[in-house]
């Protein structure tokens, strides 16, 4: 996705690209042990907060990977979101504002949990 952003014609505006990866955990926000989960995404909600926030001045380019309807396994890939933009203040601002938006209006997970006396556990 950064290389991408790095083929714009406009790239010289850039001057931070700023990425987030969010992975798999091991254990849930309550300690559980988890297996695995799968994500699902309101890809209309998507476009809207994708389209607002490219529109933000200094912002050149906002990409977004989530791995949407798959089994994942502890320590793969959920999201990846990059951010291109003029100055720093403005790209962490956007990768922030973009990553809490998608988190709680976009996307819904369903997290598998290890049970007691399971060979994984």
């Amino acid at each position: 996705m950064i290389n991408q952003i790095r083929q714009r014609p406009d790239f010289d505006r850039v001057g931070m690209v700023l990425a987030h990866n969010g992975v798999v955990r091991g254990t849930s926000r309550d300690g559980r042990k988890v297996s695995g989960l799968k994500v699902s995404v309101d890809h209309e909600k998507l476009v809207r907060i994708l389209e607002k926030e490219r529109q933000t001045p200094g912002i050149v380019d906002i990409q977004i990977e989530i791995a949407e309807n798959r089994d994942l396994a502890v320590g793969d890939d959920v999201m990846v979101l990059v951010v291109a933009g003029d100055i720093r203040d403005t790209v962490i601002t956007v990768l922030e504002r973009t990553l809490n938006a998608v988190k709680t209006t976009v996307t819904r997970k369903t997290e598998f949990f290890l049970t007691e006396g399971s060979a994984n556990a």
